[in-house]
């Protein structure tokens, strides 16, 4: 019998997995669904190979905020949060999250319109960082903020033109730092729920930073100021 040698690329639809369930039988039942559906005949020695898109499913499972604080007073420590303010481009969230991890967030908080979720771009992106950090997400960022506050967590807001300076800002409390979008920063009634402003120093030509540039450089400073 003759066989028919090359690769074939097909779509998979497959289920979000969640917390004890078997990935592997998941994947494999897709897998074969995905082949009938396409009027394949797997034959034995074929190889099936599954992209990261499968990762990011695994990952699609979204923390609670509740979830995160939990985990910072789990551990004894004053939350270090990142609010997303819609940040749509996925490879900016995909850093962000990488980023985040590395300085120790407890988590990372998005919007549920008008921003990136946990899509294989971002898992990529973020060098697997999504099966590490807690991600939230959210209805409404304002109305977060005020809850967030109202638990005693310091807001910054990250402002070209804000009142308050990297260096002087106090990050070694309970603190959520927010990140605006990347075109137009924060939202207004994101940045009218901060308790503070903060302006990174700009000694350039250039008068913004990237959205995932700024992220870094305020959770380190946390890093820093923490000890």
């Amino acid at each position: 019998m003759s066989r028919t040698l090359g690769t074939v690329a097909r779509g998979v639809r497959t289920p979000i997995f969640r917390e004890g369930d078997n990935v592997v039988e998941g994947v494999v039942s897709s897998v074969l669904t995905a082949l009938k559906e396409n009027g394949i005949q797997p034959h034995d020695k074929d190889v099936a190979a599954v992209t990261e898109s499968v990762v990011a499913r695994c990952q699609g499972n979204y923390a609670t905020v509740e979830q995160i604080l939990q985990s910072a007073a789990d551990r004894g420590e004053a939350p270090l949060l990142v609010v997303c303010d819609e940040i749509s481009d996925p490879h900016n969230l995909g850093a962000i999250l990488r980023t985040a991890e590395c300085a120790g967030a407890h988590g990372v908080i998005i919007p549920k319109r008008r921003s990136a979720g946990l899509t294989a771009i971002v898992a990529k992106t973020s060098a697997g960082a999504v099966s590490y950090i807690p991600v939230a997400r959210v209805p409404n960022i304002p109305a977060l903020l005020k809850d967030l506050k109202k638990q005693g967590v310091w807001v910054f807001g990250t402002a070209a033109d804000g009142n308050t300076t990297l260096y002087n800002a106090d990050l070694k409390g309970p603190a959520a730092i927010i990140i605006g979008s990347e075109g137009t920063g924060m939202t207004r009634l994101a940045a009218e729920n901060c308790d503070f402003l903060v302006s990174i120093p700009m000694k350039g030509k250039i008068s913004s930073l990237n959205a995932s540039a700024a992220a870094a450089i305020l959770l380190y400073e946390a890093v820093r100021q923490r000890g």
